[in-house]
């Protein structure tokens, strides 16, 4: 993955957490699930590992560094693997496979069990990060699309500007740079 590509992922990545930054905030605005924290659940988990006081900023800053970064990179790196044929698609299996890895990893490792069946709510936070993840992937996969075809576009656009007699001229320039053009005079 060459540098556009890093940044095409870190673009993709970010708009991804924007999304899902949204959604947490709609979630938090509209009370919904409000026995549910995650955020809260990992600034506990992280106080109890450093053993001190985590600022509640910090699980809202790793978890936008994490979508933005780890996750936008992980996608550009797996883009070409992912089944589907348009960006939404391949976002939309890159977050089920994110679901079910949260649900059995992260989850577990909060005190909330397999798909946070112990928050006491039933199913409604295993769908609920469903409905996170998706939203996050999906806008990620489509950002990352866009992204990708207008480069394209943009390096396609470019070369057919460029007139013949200037490309001409470059590759003649080229060839003398690199010795292989003899000059007539000494």
């Amino acid at each position: 993955m060459g540098a556009s590509g890093i940044w095409r992922s870190l673009a993709a990545g970010l708009c991804g957490s924007a999304a899902h930054s949204g959604l947490m905030f709609l979630k938090s605005w509209m009370g919904w699930l409000p026995t549910f924290h995650p955020y809260e659940d990992l600034q506990q988990t992280l106080s109890h590992l450093v053993g001190g006081s985590v600022h509640p900023l910090i699980p809202w800053a790793l978890s936008f560094l994490n979508g933005a970064v780890v996750l936008g990179i992980l996608f550009g790196r797996t883009y070409h693997s992912l089944p589907g044929r348009s960006g939404a698609a391949k976002g939309f299996v890159f977050g089920i496979i994110g679901w079910i890895l949260m649900g059995v990893l992260f989850f577990p490792v909060l005190g909330q069990g397999l798909f946070a069946a112990h928050a006491g709510l039933g199913v409604q936070p295993a769908l609920f990060s469903l409905l996170m993840l998706l939203t996050y992937s999906v806008i990620m996969g489509t950002a990352y699309s866009a992204f990708r075809t207008r480069i394209s576009s943009r390096s396609e656009i470019t070369r057919d500007r460029i007139p013949n007699s200037t490309m001409k001229l470059t590759d003649s320039v080229a060839k003398a740079r690199s010795g292989a053009s003899r000059s007539k005079f000494p």
